[in-house]
C-alpha cells in the first residue's frame, strides 16, 4: 500500500451516506512537485475506483474532486477535496492510511 509522505487527510460526513475528505500538505516550494505527485496518486485511485460519474451532485455526479494550490512565499499549500459516497471515501482512507 502506498504511504503518503506529505498529504494528511481529514474527513467529514453529512450524517447520511455522503462524505467529504480533504487532503492537505504545506511544504517548502522545492517539495511542491512531490506533493503534486501524491495528489495525482490519490486521484488515480479515486478515478480507478469511481463509484459513478465525476461531477457536482446537482449535475448527476456521484463523486467530485477539487484541488487548490496557494503560494505563500517559500511555502506552498496544496489541498485536495474529494466528495462522494461514505463507503467509497472510507476505502480511500483505508488504502492511503492503513494504520489509522
Amino acid at each position: 500500500m502506498p504511504a503518503l509522505q506529505y498529504l494528511t487527510f481529514s474527513a467529514d460526513d453529512d450524517g447520511g451516506d455522503r462524505g467529504c475528505w480533504e487532503a492537505m500538505a504545506s511544504t517548502q516550494r522545492d517539495l511542491g512537485a512531490a506533493v503534486h505527485a501524491e495528489v495525482a496518486q490519490v486521484m488515480r485511485w479515486a478515478e480507478r475506483h469511481a463509484p459513478g460519474p465525476q461531477g457536482p451532485e446537482e449535475d448527476g455526479g456521484v463523486w467530485d474532486a477539487h484541488t487548490d494550490t496557494q503560494d505563500e512565499g517559500d511555502w506552498v499549500t496544496v489541498t485536495l477535496t474529494l466528495t462522494g459516497p461514505l463507503a467509497w471515501g472510507e476505502r480511500l482512507l483505508a488504502h492511503f492510511q492503513p494504520d489509522d
